[in-house]
């Protein structure tokens, strides 16, 4: 059990150390990703969402819809959210990998997360470059 009587200044805990000091580092940074791009991926179904309700609903309010869906916006949202598809796919394999305890060691996680950071670009690039 916890001693209750320990006062902040009695225990000797290293600082934290300040983003100045401390250079952030590859498996950070894809752990990181993989939260931004996972939200990412909800907002880009929920505009769909937004779209297909507005198509079931009415003419004004899918014209509304679909012009916000068609915009510049639109298009940069479902990049987006396809870049963060492709993102989680490899970053997923690149953890069933960890998970048979493999690629552990320093040097192989950020070598993975880098492929895992090219990769998805590339993918997206190729999916983009398909579909038109």
């Amino acid at each position: 059990m916890a001693d209750a009587k320990r006062t902040p200044q009695t225990i000797n805990r290293p600082l934290s150390p300040h983003l100045q000091i401390y250079r952030p580092q590859m498996t950070s940074i894809s752990s990181i990703l993989t939260r931004i791009t996972g939200n990412g991926v909800i907002v880009a179904v929920a505009l769909a969402v937004w779209w297909l309700l507005a198509a079931a609903t009415s003419d004004s309010y899918f014209a509304v819809a679909d012009a916000v869906v068609t915009s510049w916006f639109g298009d940069l949202v479902f990049t987006a959210a396809l870049w963060g598809i492709w993102y989680h796919f490899l970053a997923g394999l690149r953890h069933l990998y960890y998970d048979q305890g493999r690629g552990l060691d320093i040097p192989t996680a950020e070598k993975l997360g880098w492929a895992c950071i090219i990769g998805s670009v590339v993918l997206t690039v190729i999916t983009i470059l398909l579909v038109q």
